[in-house]
């Protein structure tokens, strides 16, 4: 099984998010299960200077932003087509995603190889079969409460490129109560398993 870690947080240590998707992953991994990690504070960027809809720049026209631009959104595309398993761990800013985590989702939104559209214009995401554990956490925001941005948004990425299998993690309102928002976030995880 290839399971593929995505960690967004911009802090290294001391991450809430970091630490429950470590704890997540402990609980998956097999010793023969491959892993794929990506911190996207390290490497993430940017869609910029198309010329056309859909990521397409043609190729005399690319400079050389844009063929790492390409580079990158390939590997990510390729990371997500290959795995089994996503675990995505995202702290919750300023009521949103990171920019980083946007970032990635722009550069993963690919026609006819995250997603299609049919005969009568209706999009057909590409990556089925696929189990999503979404690690979430935040300060003051109730997860799934009116504030918040970022789960539903990233539940419709998810749905568009045609995964439905969606387990959510929340460590919430940590600011208020940060003892009680980890023991229930470490609790969902050993009741998933």
């Amino acid at each position: 099984m290839k399971i593929y870690q995505i960690d967004c947080s911009a802090r290294k240590e001391g991450s809430t998010s970091r630490s429950l998707a470590k704890k997540l992953l402990n609980k998956i991994k097999k010793p023969e299960d491959e892993l794929i990690y990506r911190d996207l504070d390290k490497e993430m960027l940017f869609i910029s200077g198309l010329t056309e809809s859909g990521m397409k720049i043609p190729e005399e026209q690319q400079t050389d932003q844009h063929k790492k631009m390409f580079e990158l959104s390939d590997r990510l595309v390729m990371e997500l087509k290959e795995s089994d398993v996503i675990i995505i761990s995202v702290p919750i800013y300023n009521f949103g995603p990171p920019a980083t985590l946007k970032a990635w989702a722009d550069l993963a939104a690919r026609v006819k190889m995250t997603f299609k559209y049919n005969e009568d214009g209706r999009r057909i995401g590409l990556l089925e079969d696929k189990q999503v554990y979404l690690v979430i956490t935040s300060g003051g925001t109730k997860i799934q409460g009116n504030d918040d941005f970022l789960t539903p948004w990233l539940i419709h990425m998810l749905n568009f490129f045609g995964i439905k299998k969606i387990e959510i993690i929340a460590a919430d309102q940590m600011a208020i109560d940060y003892e009680k928002s980890i023991k229930e976030a470490e609790a969902k995880i050993d009741s998933l398993f």
